[in-house]
Parts: C-alpha cells; sequence; structure tokens
C-alpha cells in the first residue's frame, strides 16, 4: 500500500532564537494580531505545557486566561524578541513573541503549582472541558501528565512546532527553563504510546481547548442563587421606575433593546417607508450586477411592522435574540435606510433580508411567535459582503432546516441544479425555483459526518439576454457551496491569477478528490475557493503519475485566506476520486494568490516495494529546487525525487525564473 507523511510539516517554524537583548520591537498592534490569528494552536500549547490538574475544565480556563494575559500591554522590553538567526523570510516575529510569553506563564503556572492569576475567564452556569479522543489520545494524555512541565514544553516545541533540538533549547532557555539539556531528554526517553509522535494525535480534540463540551453546574445552588438575583432585580427595577428611566420603552418588538441614540441617520435605518427598493428590472441594465440590483421579493415586502420590528431588532437586539456575524464582519446598525432583498415566509419561519452596501442582514422569527422544534426563536445573521460582482452575488440562504437549506436566487439566474462534488460525472438534480427566486429545499453539506459526498449547486444565468451568461462565467454555470455563510462560496478552478467556472472534467476531477478538505475553511467568512493542478510527476519505481494541487479560499475581508497543497497518487482500483493527501497548510500569505501565483511543496511518499522518497515539485516559475535538513539533494527544474528514510524532515527552495527564492509551503 502507497503512503505518504508531509515533508514539510513545520507550519511556524522559527528561526533559533539567541537568550540576548537586542532584537527589533514589534508593535503591540503586530503581537494582538499574531495572538489572534495563531488563538487555537497557542492555546493548545498552553494546555499541554499546564499542570494536569484534578479538573480539566479549570484547565481549559487556565489555558485561555494565559494566553489573553501574554498580550504585551505596551512597547518596551516586553515586547522586543530576542535576536534571531538564519533570516528565514517566512518567520513570523509576532508568532515567535506570543509563543514565547506563553511558554513563559504556563510554566510559571507549574512552579506555583496551579495557582494561575485570577481572575479567570468565567462562564456562568456551564462547566467547560475538551471533548475526548480515541485510546491513542488518551494515552498519550496520560503519558505526558507524568511529565514536567519543561519536559511538556519541549514535546511540543519538537513535535507540534516541529523545531529542532538546538531551537528547543534556545526557547526554553529564554521561557526561563534551567536545565534545557534534562527537559528535552525527559520527553525523548518518556515512555510514549506507539504513534504519539504523530503530529496528527496532538492536533486532535483531545488536547484543544477550543473545541469544548458543556454540561451545567450545581443546579439546586444555581436555583438559591436565582432567587436572590431576582429579588435584587425587582428591587433595582422599582428603583428605576421611581426615578424615570430614559428613553421610549423598549420600542415596538419585545426582541430589541432600549433605545440608545436619538439622531436623524438612526431614525431614518428604522423607518420602513425609507427603505431602498429596486426596480424588477434593474439588473438588466446596471454597469455592475450584484446584490444591490436585486427587486425585493416575497409575499411579506408590504407588512410595515414586520419591517419595523426587523429593523428595529437589527439596530438594538436583546439578549434573547441569536446574532451571529461572519469573521471581519460589524454587527452594528445601518448607516442609513438599506435595501430591501426579500420578506416572506420561508419553512415556517419569517425571514426578512436586508442589504447595506458593505454587509447582508437576515432576520428571522417564528411565524407563530414561538420557537420552532429546534429550539430557535429570533435570530439576526450579518455576512459581508462588499465588492460582490455578479458570479459572488447569484444567491443567499434564505433558510436551514433538517439538513436542508433554500436559497434565494438572483433575478438572472434561470437553472439550478444540485450536484455532488465527489461525484462528478453525475448529471445532478434539477432544483425548483418559485416565482420569488426562492429554491425548494437542497441537501447542504454535513462536515462533522464520514464524507461520503458534498453537496453544491451548479448555478446558470443569464443578464439582459446575452448568451455569455453571468460575467467571468464559462458554459455550465457557476459552482457554489454552503459553508456556514449567508452567502455561499463561489468554487473555481484554474491558475490563481485567471480562476475560471469548474466546467471541464479536469476542474470536476480535481473537486472530486479535493470536496473532502473543505470543513477545514467552514464558518470563516470564505468568499471563493479555488483548486489548480501545478504540477504532475511521474512516482519512482512505475507507480504512475501524481497530481500536485494548491487550493486557496479567500474571505470577504481580504485577511484570514487559508492555503492547503495536496499530493493526488494515481486512484486505487474502485475509487476514482480518492481524496489527495494534504502535504501542508498555511493561514495568511500570498502562496497560490493572485499576487503570489506560484507554489512549492514537498511529501515523504512510500512505494509499493516499501522505499520511502521525498517527492517535490513547484509552479511553472520554479527552475531548481534544493532540499536541506534531513534529506538533502538538487535538481534543475521543478520535479525533485530523492530517495528518503522514514521521518525525515527536509526544508525545500526554490529558485524562480529572474531570479529570487520560494519556500516550500508549511
Amino acid at each position: 500500500m502507497e503512503q505518504q507523511q508531509a515533508a514539510t510539516p513545520r507550519p511556524d517554524r522559527t528561526s533559533p532564537v539567541r537568550h540576548a537583548d537586542g532584537g527589533e520591537p514589534i508593535d503591540v498592534e503586530q503581537a494582538e494580531a499574531a495572538l489572534v490569528e495563531h488563538y487555537p494552536r497557542l492555546a493548545r500549547l498552553a494546555y499541554v505545557v499546564l499542570p494536569p490538574g484534578p479538573h480539566r475544565g479549570r484547565r481549559v480556563l487556565a489555558a485561555h486566561a494565559v494566553v489573553q494575559r501574554a498580550l504585551p500591554r505596551r512597547p518596551g522590553p516586553g515586547t522586543a524578541l530576542p535576536a534571531q538567526r538564519g533570516g528565514d523570510p517566512a518567520v513570523d516575529p509576532g508568532y515567535a513573541l506570543m509563543r514565547l510569553r506563553v511558554l513563559r506563564a504556563a510554566l510559571a503556572v507549574g512552579r506555583r503549582r496551579w495557582q494561575p492569576a485570577a481572575p479567570l475567564p468565567q462562564v456562568w452556569g456551564l462547566r467547560l472541558f475538551p471533548r475526548s479522543g480515541g485510546a491513542d489520545e488518551l494515552a498519550l494524555d496520560q503519558a505526558l501528565s507524568t511529565l514536567s512541565a519543561p519536559a511538556r514544553a519541549a514535546f511540543m516545541l519538537r513535535d507540534l512546532e516541529r523545531l529542532s533540538a538546538l531551537e528547543t533549547r534556545r526557547i526554553l532557555e529564554a521561557a526561563g527553563v534551567a536545565d534545557t539539556r534534562g527537559a528535552l531528554a525527559e520527553a525523548e526517553r518518556a515512555a510514549l504510546p506507539a504513534g504519539s509522535r504523530d503530529r496528527a494525535l496532538l492536533e486532535s480534540v483531545e488536547f484543544d481547548p477550543c473545541a469544548l463540551q458543556a454540561r451545567p453546574t450545581d443546579l439546586i445552588r444555581r436555583r438559591q442563587h436565582g432567587r436572590a438575583a431576582l429579588a435584587a432585580g425587582a428591587a433595582v427595577a422599582v428603583c428605576g421606575a421611581l426615578l424615570g428611566l430614559p428613553g421610549g420603552g423598549w420600542g415596538p418588538s419585545r426582541a430589541a433593546a432600549p433605545p440608545y441614540a436619538r439622531n436623524t441617520a438612526a431614525e431614518a435605518a428604522l423607518d420602513p417607508g425609507r427603505l431602498a427598493v429596486s426596480s424588477p428590472t434593474a439588473w438588466k441594465t446596471a454597469a455592475r450586477p450584484d446584490f444591490s440590483t436585486w427587486p425585493a421579493r416575497g409575499d411579506r415586502t408590504g407588512d410595515k411592522a414586520l419591517l419595523r420590528r426587523a429593523l428595529t431588532v437589527w439596530a438594538r437586539p436583546g439578549p434573547q435574540v441569536s446574532v451571529t456575524a461572519t469573521p471581519g464582519t460589524s454587527a452594528g446598525p445601518a448607516a442609513g435606510p438599506p435595501q430591501l432583498l426579500f420578506a416572506g415566509v420561508v419553512d415556517r419561519v419569517v425571514v426578512v433580508l436586508f442589504h447595506d452596501g458593505l454587509r447582508v442582514v437576515r432576520y428571522a422569527e417564528p411565524t407563530d411567535g414561538q420557537p420552532r422544534d429546534d429550539g430557535t426563536g429570533t435570530a439576526l445573521d450579518f455576512a459581508r459582503t462588499d465588492g460582490a460582482a455578479a458570479d459572488s452575488s447569484t444567491a443567499l440562504v434564505a433558510d436551514r432546516a433538517s439538513g436542508n437549506a433554500r436559497y434565494l436566487t438572483a433575478p438572472w439566474v434561470t437553472s439550478v441544479r444540485a450536484v455532488d462534488l465527489v461525484r462528478p460525472d453525475a448529471a445532478g438534480q434539477r432544483v425548483t425555483v418559485d416565482a420569488d427566486g426562492l429554491t425548494s429545499p437542497v441537501p447542504i453539506p454535513r462536515p462533522k459526518e464520514r464524507c461520503g459526498g458534498w453537496p453544491a449547486l451548479r448555478v446558470g444565468g443569464r443578464l439582459d439576454g446575452q448568451p455569455g451568461g453571468v460575467p467571468g462565467s464559462r458554459p455550465g454555470g457557476e459552482l457554489l457551496t454552503d459553508l456556514g455563510e449567508l452567502a455561499p462560496a463561489r468554487l473555481t478552478y484554474g491558475p490563481p491569477d485567471a480562476p475560471a467556472s469548474v466546467s471541464g472534467p479536469e476542474g470536476r476531477t480535481a473537486w472530486a478528490r479535493t470536496a473532502c478538505q473543505l470543513p477545514a475553511v467552514r464558518s470563516q467568512g470564505v468568499r471563493a475557493v479555488n483548486t489548480w493542478r501545478f504540477a504532475q510527476q511521474a512516482l519512482p519505481g512505475g507507480g504512475g503519475t501524481a497530481a500536485w494541487l494548491c487550493t486557496r479560499a479567500e474571505t470577504w475581508r481580504g485577511a484570514g485566506s487559508r492555503t492547503m497543497t495536496q499530493f493526488q497518487v494515481p486512484p486505487p482500483s474502485g475509487q476514482p476520486y480518492a481524496t489527495g493527501a494534504v502535504t501542508a497548510r498555511a493561514d495568511g500569505g500570498t502562496a497560490c494568490g493572485p499576487r503570489a501565483p506560484r507554489v512549492l511543496s514537498g511529501v515523504l511518499w512510500k512505494s509499493r516495494i516499501g522505499r520511502w522518497w521525498l517527492l517535490a515539485a513547484g509552479s511553472d516559475q520554479v527552475t531548481s529546487i534544493t532540499a536541506t535538513d534531513g534529506v538533502r539533494g538538487r535538481v534543475p527544474g521543478r520535479l525533485l525525487t530523492v530517495l528518503a528514510t522514514a521521518g525525515a524532515h527536509a526544508e525545500l527552495t526554490g529558485t524562480l525564473t529572474g531570479g529570487g527564492t520560494v519556500h516550500g509551503l508549511r
């Protein structure tokens, strides 16, 4: 059986740190950006290094407290990273500084014998603890609990961060560990279960303090406290009535909070009579058809009471309203009268969709004023959609229920088909669209289940009678999929500087073997996901030809993109669309994007006769590849094949046409 493993699994490798002053000061804003971007990774590091303790929930809160308090308060000595060696341009100084400060704090907690500085983050009425992993993760957790805190820190730096022994010692020394060699030795000789050095175990939910389960605390005690709080609240209410509360009460909707401001723009945004409404034919003559050219549709567009209620809740949602927003999206009120896109009943829910030029806002309430079977009531959802063009404004999610979704389609959409990305040869099923542009229920992806398929929509349309369809598309229409946002993500195929609709067999096959990797970019405010076959490589020993693909998810906010490379060997018999192996992942950066349409990646691959090889490939701009560290080799061209050993690490560097270099994606 052929196997493969990542040859460059060091996404956050930092150059060795000298225990000396003189590093360049780092802005607090830069440190904060690194903390936000890498927060789950830093929390995982703190969670493992902290003492096990008797309660996993307390350890979770302590891990979050350690990471959040690690952010420097002001520029100064604490924000200067010790000097680094190597001049590696991939180093993120902000992340390196935050990792060092998190390690210092976690080790300090261990020396105090579990006394994290108060106050910890508190979650009233709930106990939080990580999800349980399998037998391997449990065995690894028990083995780590027998190590000292410095040894656990050394283990994480070596096996999760993929640092060398020298790098690990220098960082431990900077974090205040006196005996760094002893910590490394203890981590190396620890009696760990088989397979514990596999990075996948450390990245499992067992060690993830950001993937939590919740259970109630002592309910009887909470009732006693609740009665006391109720009495105190009644006293406050009486005093408030006597003194006179500001404002005009709770407004026209019980779901809305009391008004907090009075000004002309705010008043205009609450008036349903001032809502902007496009004509039914505006999209036909618009210079750029987008959400602003959608007409108002639905059977409740004339319901002034509903529209006023929706606008009021948007301006000041009450505590019982469920509010969600995609990353980077403001949940604040409209600056002025928004545009009405839809108002009507969808699956026993009254839905109103607005557009204010930057965001799409969805208001939903039960038709009978009571929560639905799944417990949901009034909801307010925000999604950023600024800069949307015709190809990225073809549909919006109107409602999700029972594993299905109903979409509101653009007025230029003429056909919708439900397809399965994993089965590209199937024609798909026709989806009916009613007079208001609402589709019939279609399945949505189930990322928490085993990936046996991935539902998507193929949307065809025509603008102003032009047979070319939606601008930027090709025959066959746009391919869309639900990634947990109001606006479905557009899927494309082709070079990063010219991605196109997925229409031909090459693009469909590529997405069939990539679709099951999409859960990694759900709920991130993703606008479009492009995949691209940047190289093909003959496998040693007559193993056939493998494909190298780079997949990049772009967000509406610009920042927060995610990139991964895949190695797709010839599929086994009976599985023509087997999922490819991910060889590298990166958050942010420009690799495989329109600004830098180039990439270099490598993988360790085991042939049928049991030999391990380092295989690497680069995009068209790569003229030579050099491998260093655990595997050494250099070849002209953009394909590298070198004999290796199991578990070897390699650093890849490519030379580009016209000068310059590119490093292997990590």
